[in-house]
């Protein structure tokens, strides 16, 4: 056995104890304890009344008010993601114009909550009775009812999909900002087009810094949805709200929405897991 430097035969030859947590151990066990009685508190309280979660977990209303969950947390990203990707390029513009635009509809959308937004865009209709598309001071070429257009959908989608779009810009500009800008001058010199750089240099790099936040904001966005129901769009949670005001089961009905929450989570959460392990290792 080779001789380690600094040590005699006698500290050497002496038995190597481990390291004993006698604090660990307890504090574990204290853990276990609390997590066994909430469980079986959890399991036994008859005010839970599990029978009734069973049966409306499946049930044909909730399934439907969790189709619109997903389809407005769908439609919401989509638009957050493309409107997002036009005002991160424009902050980045050297048009200062284009990029004082882009800062001030960031700042806005960021400052304002989203629950005022949507009773807002529910409302828009105090503020203009008809919405006319014509040539400036000359006629109307088109003209429509503001309540007619602004549905409760219209106005989800208008609350939900433009806040998004102020988060997704800043996580985008993130993720290009933080490629080197010598790669970007190398591949000018090399005469590649603004449009070829983008796709073959900077956006595959910053994949790996726009992934891990656009997953939280994708996850946010599920439970934001939940807001929808103070303008009575009927996804998940407007749903059973609707079922309990009718059968007087509150909690039951309220520990169905929070479970399929967090099956919706739970799997977005793994795919998030295996697309940042895909682009991390590219």
């Amino acid at each position: 056995m080779p001789r380690v430097p600094g040590v005699t035969e006698r500290e050497a030859a002496q038995p190597v104890v481990p390291l004993r947590h006698p604090g660990t151990w307890v504090a574990t066990a204290v853990v276990l304890l609390i997590i066994a009685l909430a469980a079986s508190s959890v399991a036994t309280n008859p005010a839970f009344e599990w029978p009734v979660v069973a049966q409306y977990m499946f049930d044909a209303e909730i399934l439907t008010g969790l189709q619109r969950t997903l389809e407005l947390t769908l439609a919401a990203m989509v638009m957050g993601l493309v409107l997002g990707t036009v005002l991160a390029l424009m902050r980045l513009s050297k048009n200062r114009l284009l990029s004082t635009v882009s800062w001030a509809y960031i700042w806005f959308f960021r400052s304002v909550p989203v629950l005022v937004q949507l009773i807002f865009w529910y409302n828009f209709g105090a503020l203009y009775a008809t919405i006319s598309l014509g040539v400036p001071f000359g006629p109307a070429l088109f003209t429509v009812n503001t309540n007619t257009l602004i549905t409760p959908l219209f106005a989800a989608l208008a609350g939900l999909g433009l806040s998004q779009s102020a988060y997704t810009a800043e996580v985008i500009r993130a993720g290009i900002v933080s490629v080197p800008p010598g790669q970007i001058r190398a591949a000018l010199a090399l005469g590649m087009r603004r449009l070829m750089i983008y796709r073959r240099i900077i956006l595959p790099q910053a994949m790996r810094v726009i992934i891990p936040p656009v997953g939280n904001e994708v996850i946010s966005m599920v439970k934001n949805t939940s807001l929808v129901s103070v303008i009575a769009l009927a996804e998940l949670l407007y749903t059973t709200q609707l079922i309990y005001s009718r059968t007087y089961q509150t909690i039951p009905l309220l520990i169905v929405a929070s479970l399929w929450y967090l099956i919706i989570v739970s799997v977005l959460s793994a795919g998030q897991y295996f697309l940042e392990r895909k682009f991390r290792h590219r």
